[in-house]
């Protein structure tokens, strides 16, 4: 497990920095190749400006790679002598599975145990976005974000849980329309003391009786 967080702390500190977005232009061309592979005339009428929408699609959802952490938080970060848990609940994320390049999306809970400071509330949302927004499996989507908080806040403990419906499972293989898939990462006190993960699992739950504990 020790080995698995210094990984995921690596990926944390190699996220690229800032940047232009990817060339417009040529993901529109490589667009347009794709719908003739699939058998389609892109010139036709209702496809004109597919490949221009697809390519600022693209460059909309995966925008979390242009996006740096550190100053997300920037000026956020506040001191304070509070030492009971922090939850933002049913954060709306939407996200691009690696594998097939189509959306899964759904709720994202996060709580925090705070080491004499605090983040602004809004930063946490911005947070899960910043990685939700690239391509991503659900399973390291759910650490990266647990990861980055606990490093970031210094926190005595982060718990994050995600509920997510994935369309490569609706769409097509499976096809399940109603399965939602849980992840959650558990660490400091959340992982160490049962008692914080109960209390944490309990007030995200749908009824406030803990149906995800």
């Amino acid at each position: 497990m020790a080995k698995l967080r210094r990984r995921t702390l690596q990926r944390i500190e190699d996220l690229p920095p800032v940047k232009r977005p990817a060339d417009e232009g040529h993901i529109q061309s490589l667009v347009a190749q794709l719908l003739k592979a699939l058998g389609e005339t892109p010139s036709r009428n209702g496809l004109l400006k597919t490949p221009e929408r697809v390519a600022k699609a693209l460059q909309f959802m995966t925008r979390g790679y242009h996006q740096n952490i550190d100053h997300l938080l920037n000026g956020a970060l506040f001191p304070i002598e509070y030492d009971e848990m922090v939850i933002v609940k049913d954060i709306d994320f939407f996200s691009m599975c690696e594998h097939h390049m189509l959306p899964f999306f759904g709720k994202c809970h996060v709580g925090y145990l705070p080491n004499k400071k605090v983040v602004g509330l809004s930063k946490i949302p911005r947070v899960v976005d910043a990685f939700s927004r690239r391509l991503q499996v659900q399973e390291r989507l759910t650490t990266q974000i647990a990861e980055t908080l606990k490093q970031k806040l210094n926190a005595h403990g982060v718990g994050v849980v995600m509920e997510a419906q994935h369309l490569c499972m609706m769409m097509r293989g499976v096809e399940k329309q109603n399965t939602i898939a849980v992840t959650s990462s558990m660490l400091g006190a959340f992982r160490t003391q049962q008692q914080t993960r109960a209390e944490f699992l309990k007030l995200i739950s749908r009824n406030g009786v803990g149906d995800l504990g």
